[in-house]
């Protein structure tokens, strides 16, 4: 089971933590609040398998394009979405929008703060992390989401 604890800004699973990044708006479920949810949650989707590092997702297909400072310039609204995508499904009653809300674990620039909320509601990773944590994980996997 992956464990991801908001307050820490870590996830867990097996025997390694990593640094991740939750929702600048907090906690929540709500469609449009940009929240992350809380509760349990299972793997509905791996999106990504064999990117390159850096690879630009949009609508969770790949774009044909790696992720540059240079690109960050020309799109500096963009919410970046790179090289992998676990698709979160809510399995409870509070969090059953969650798929519909298109609550990722995704790859993020490797300058893009971890350790602190930033998100739209995703769980941001730097990409070796997703990298690894994607080809350690299988669809249907059990995710929880706690505050503390």
């Amino acid at each position: 089971m992956i464990i991801i604890n908001i307050a820490n800004q870590t996830l867990e699973f097996n025997d390694k933590t990593y640094t991740i990044s939750t929702a600048a708006n907090g906690i929540g479920e709500i469609e449009g609040s940009y929240c992350t949810p809380l509760g349990k949650f299972k793997i509905a989707e791996k999106i990504g398998q064999n990117l390159a590092s850096n690879s630009v997702l949009k609508g969770r297909v790949f774009t044909g394009e790696i992720y540059s400072a240079e690109l960050a310039q020309q799109h500096p609204k963009r919410d970046w979405i790179l090289t992998r995508i676990l698709w979160l499904d809510g399995v409870e009653s509070h969090n059953i929008n969650t798929k519909n809300r298109y609550i990722y674990i995704h790859g993020s620039p490797d300058e893009t703060p971890m350790g602190v909320t930033g998100s739209k509601g995703c769980i941001r990773m730097h990409n070796a992390d997703i990298i690894e944590l994607f080809d350690r994980v299988q669809t249907l996997e059990e995710v929880a989401i706690i505050a503390s």
